[in-house]
């Protein structure tokens, strides 16, 4: 069985309008909630194999801030990822190596949140379950989930994982309220 984990970068900074979307950094909540989430995935035993994450600034400071990961992951940023649909994100998670048994892509919406419902699939979807319920509601920023695939990563389609966690910002101890004024991405 491999291990598939989804993580939304972190709430990011709109404060430099002169800023290029793509070399928006994290805000200060954004790097609490990421060192956050880092602590949760090293209390879980969330230690993938390879890192793949979007080039943006935001996403590669969301992964120093979840850092350090156990095991020294092998760590690849790609242009690819970045503002991409989740037909893409499944072509690239089909090309990763058969002997990685856990991958952590980081990246953004609205990409990953479809391709996190496209493997959960549409019966998993329709479902009533409380994770299902979560997915569907939304993907804020530094949401992250697991799920369990049983095919060979080229082998990885809609429908084909389990989704096994569904994690939040908002769930860690000392959470910080929502914001409703904060932009969204």
């Amino acid at each position: 069985m491999r291990q598939l984990l989804l993580l939304r970068h972190a709430k990011s900074s709109w404060d430099d309008p002169r800023l290029s979307d793509h070399a928006r950094p994290l805000n200060a909540r954004g790097r609490r909630a990421a060192v956050g989430m880092g602590a949760a995935m090293r209390d879980l035993g969330l230690s993938p194999d390879i890192v793949l994450v979007s080039s943006a600034r935001r996403t590669l400071q969301t992964l120093e801030a979840i850092s350090p990961i156990e095991g020294t992951p092998l760590i690849e940023p790609m242009d690819d990822l970045y503002l991409t649909t989740w037909t893409s994100l499944l072509d690239v998670l089909r090309g990763v190596r058969e002997t990685a048994r856990s991958v952590l892509l980081i990246g953004h919406n609205p990409g990953l949140h479809d391709l996190a419902m496209a493997l959960a699939g549409a019966a998993a979807m329709a479902g009533d379950g409380p994770l299902v319920r979560r997915l569907a509601a939304g993907y804020p920023t530094g949401t992250l989930t697991e799920f369990a695939v049983a095919l060979p990563w080229r082998q990885l389609e809609a429908g084909g994982a389990r989704l096994l966690r569904v994690l939040s910002p908002a769930d860690l101890p000392g959470a910080e309220p929502a914001d409703a004024s904060d932009p969204a991405a």
